[in-house]
């Protein structure tokens, strides 16, 4: 039909469709072209002619035909939007958060100044001056949140490489990138201590905490008593960092640690100040 060979109309019970009929190698194959009249004579006789063409090349149309529709639906799978990336990364980490409110801060952090930027946008597609969009309002008047955020764009990013939604560096990282162009957080941060205890005031706010019952306030007061050492020994009754330089213990503060469930807590509120926090003491007689 239309001076191309093999092509033909074929007619069905609610279907007109454009047919070619080819020889591939030593197989007769009907390879279609799409309905009529949607498509129209001269588009049917320009595919059958590309068909002609992919034959005297010694490639199989229909296998063509199948490897583009394969690349198309590869592409389709790994177009994902920031949203969702977000929404699986804390969907796959949350089980590591022993406490909601880690989740919580995520996902609030992520929504509040990170969606209105990234979120309808593939992460193939994220690049610095869409981190920069994010951060660059909030960077010296919010450092801290910014430096969060910074760290959590990253992850979600790091992650979307990880599964293959996106390639190449990862915009929102820090060391050689981002803090070349934004300022140390050390150096824009605005650190406000709270106010001191007068000293005439101590005895009675430690006899006032003493009163609290929980493990913040034993915690608490034994950071006051021992200045929350970076090691603690209960079977020598001392304190330091090596043992040479080692302490003894206030006996007020050996009291504390041998308070029910007390000790183990201490342990776990004071490493989270230091970074060396050994032998510490995981019962009490």
């Amino acid at each position: 039909m239309g001076g191309t060979p093999g092509l033909h109309l074929r007619v069905a019970v609610g279907h007109r469709g454009w047919v070619l009929r080819i020889m591939v190698g030593e197989q007769r194959r009907d390879v279609g072209l799409g309905p009529f009249p949607d498509v129209g004579l001269a588009e049917a006789r320009e595919k059958a002619r590309e068909m002609h063409r992919l034959v005297r090349q010694g490639l199989d149309p229909l296998t063509s035909k199948r490897a583009q529709r394969s690349a198309l639906l590869a592409r389709q799978a790994a177009e994902k939007d920031f949203d969702w990336c977000t929404t699986e990364f804390i969907k796959s980490k949350s089980d590591e958060w022993k406490n909601p409110k880690h989740r919580q801060q995520w996902e609030n952090t992520l929504k509040a100044y990170a969606s209105p930027h990234l979120g309808r946008l593939l992460v193939q597609d994220i690049d610095l001056q869409h981190v920069l969009l994010c951060l660059e309002p909030i960077w010296k008047t919010k450092n801290e949140t910014a430096s969060r955020l910074r760290g959590r764009i990253e992850s979600v990013l790091d992650w979307a490489t990880v599964r293959k939604y996106r390639s190449g560096e990862n915009p929102a990282r820090w060391k050689g990138h981002l803090d070349k162009v934004l300022a140390a957080p050390m150096k824009i941060q605005k650190v406000q201590h709270h106010r001191a205890v007068p000293i005439d005031e101590m005895q009675q706010f430690m006899a006032n905490l003493r009163q609290r019952a929980g493990t913040a306030a034993r915690a608490l007061e034994f950071a006051i008593l021992t200045a929350a050492r970076s090691a603690v020994d209960r079977r020598t009754h001392s304190w330091g960092t090596e043992a040479r330089s080692r302490r003894p213990i206030a006996p007020t503060a050996q009291r504390v640690l041998c308070r029910p469930k007390t000790s183990r807590a201490v342990c776990a509120c004071s490493s989270s100040r230091t970074r060396h926090w050994q032998n510490c003491v995981d019962s009490c007689p």
